[in-house]
């Protein structure tokens, strides 16, 4: 009699782990639309719901549990609201939490090395920034540095948000290369 090899998991939990992932992905193909349409109705952006929909699919495959789950669209919704609860709350106490330093808090001041430090990469940046494309920088400025999500400026710059991500990324690493040239390969 054969032995299974010293990598192969026993039968009964590849095939747990087997039938929940075909579960879990026949779940995706069935109500993903929809759970990212749910999503987006309570977090009021699209690529928060989608983010949170992934957060779902590996939270599901993650459950220790290898047995079938008994309702499975119910449990992604319910997981799927609580992620969203739990994102609403996150976004309100970045929201209330206080932008400055309170002025009796001396040792968050930058010392004036680190200021100028500070001045000196913003210029690179800045002179980075002004080599690139102008949709390339604008799509970095947005999101760097006033914190849009990619969908408000696809919307705003009347791409697609796959195209502000490659305008993004393509600046981000131009940045770095200008900044940081011994480090990048």
């Amino acid at each position: 009699m054969d032995s299974p090899g010293p990598h192969a998991a026993p039968p009964e939990v590849s095939a747990g782990t087997e039938n929940r992932a075909a579960q879990i992905a026949a779940l995706f193909r069935e109500h993903n639309r929809t759970l990212v349409a749910f999503l987006a109705a309570r977090l009021n952006s699209r690529s928060d719901a989608q983010e949170v929909a992934q957060e779902v699919y590996v939270r599901m495959l993650a459950m220790k549990d290898a047995e079938p789950i008994a309702a499975p669209r119910a449990l992604l919704f319910r997981i799927a609201a609580n992620l969203a609860v739990d994102r609403l709350r996150m976004r309100a106490v970045r929201a209330n939490a206080p932008a400055d330093a309170p002025d009796d808090d001396w040792f968050a001041q930058p010392i004036p090395e680190q200021h100028a430090s500070a001045l000196q990469q913003w210029r690179e940046v800045r002179a980075a920034l002004r080599e690139l494309p102008a949709k390339t920088s604008k799509a970095f400025v947005m999101h760097v540095i006033e914190g849009r999500d990619f969908g408000a400026i696809a919307q705003t710059m009347k791409l697609s948000e796959r195209m502000v991500r490659y305008h993004v990324s393509n600046a981000l690493a131009h940045c770095r290369a200008r900044i940081q040239p011994s480090e990048t390969p």
